[in-house]
């Protein structure tokens, strides 16, 4: 089978993934062989690739949003058929017997593993996962349409949670990417205004499209007070900004797995009960709750799509936030 893989961590501009011949996987016991249709793009394939994250195992084949079909089954199966078609998020596996698993924070899991960066992830023909950590796509999404939601979704719904936003209250998106534009959707389905904060004018428009009630950077002042903020962009410096804006007793969700030094502040820009909070990958709970939820607004993803040998392209592109909404690789 044809896979993009990694052999060493480099700047993108190098092309680091390579394509390979390699064999395709065999599942083994509770495991599923999953044909890929579709992979989504995602930044923390960015920083697996150019070596942000601690690479546990290389070459390493990376993607994380992946859309594909059972194409056979290890033994001991007994979620999936033949012919079904799942989808494959970041979490990979957990041991299901630490405490945080035993109190559903199964994302803290210290033997947790995660596709495409433990175990080989989508920008591959053919991969296998634990058949309890794929889930069924809802039928209203195609194959590209539900990449996205995969992470960029799953993160994104997490960090709504973790914010504490409540329907009718006011959040601020700093960036305005793959997570930001379906986060937008759940938060306007949830009657809430949206402040946008990005520094692209094509995507402050689009954001406008998707019901954003104001669009301005980082370093402008919005209308009101935030109740809750959430940054997407991995940029330290972006955090006494966002806390400025945030009324006293908000809370500010991080959403990135690796993020540039934050700077010394002000302790004033905290004081007021101010919450400042990561969010540290997603849960199957996650997955099971956002997947149903985006079915039922229905949430609509834009996605730039290319063939599987472009990868390093896509990613240069991500990199310089030359993407409108998400991006995916046609693999099947």
């Amino acid at each position: 089978m044809k896979a993009m893989q990694l052999s060493a961590a480099r700047p993108i501009v190098e092309n680091p993934l390579k394509v390979v011949e390699t064999a395709v996987p065999q599942p083994g016991p509770n495991q599923i062989l999953l044909r890929v249709t579709v992979c989504g793009v995602c930044h923390t394939d960015l920083q697996t690739v150019e070596g942000d994250l601690e690479l546990p195992r290389l070459p390493i084949t990376p993607g994380h949003q992946v859309v594909g079909v059972v194409a056979q089954l290890g033994s001991g199966n007994g979620r999936y058929q033949i012919g079904d078609r799942v989808g494959v998020a970041w979490l990979n596996w957990s041991c299901g017997q630490c405490g945080y698993c035993q109190r559903g924070l199964e994302n803290l899991c210290p033997e947790a593993r995660f596709t495409g960066l433990h175990a080989h992830g989508g920008y591959a023909e053919y991969m296998v996962v634990d058949e309890r950590f794929a889930y069924p796509i809802p039928p209203q999404f195609s194959d590209a349409k539900a990449a996205p939601l995969l992470c960029a979704g799953v993160i994104g719904y997490r960090s709504l949670r973790v914010s504490g936003i409540q329907p009718g209250q006011t959040l601020g998106l700093y960036g305005f990417g793959a997570s930001a534009h379906i986060v937008i959707q759940v938060a306007r389905h949830w009657d809430c205004q949206v402040y946008v904060f990005t520094r692209s004018p094509e995507h402050q428009q689009h954001a406008l499209k998707l019901g954003a009630g104001w669009v301005g950077q980082a370093q402008d002042e919005p209308p009101t007070l935030l109740d809750a903020g959430i940054t997407f962009a991995p940029a330290g410096w972006l955090i006494p900004l966002a806390l400025g804006h945030l009324r006293p007793g908000g809370t500010l969700a991080l959403n990135s797995i690796h993020m540039s030094p934050i700077p010394e502040m002000p302790y004033n820009l905290l004081w007021g009960e101010r919450v400042l909070r990561s969010v540290a990958n997603v849960t199957r709970q996650d997955a099971a709750e956002f997947l149903q939820l985006a079915a039922q607004i229905p949430v609509k993803t834009e996605v730039e799509l290319y063939p599987l040998d472009e990868a390093n392209a896509v990613l240069h592109r991500l990199k310089a936030s030359e993407i409108k909404g998400a991006a995916a690789l046609v693999v099947n």
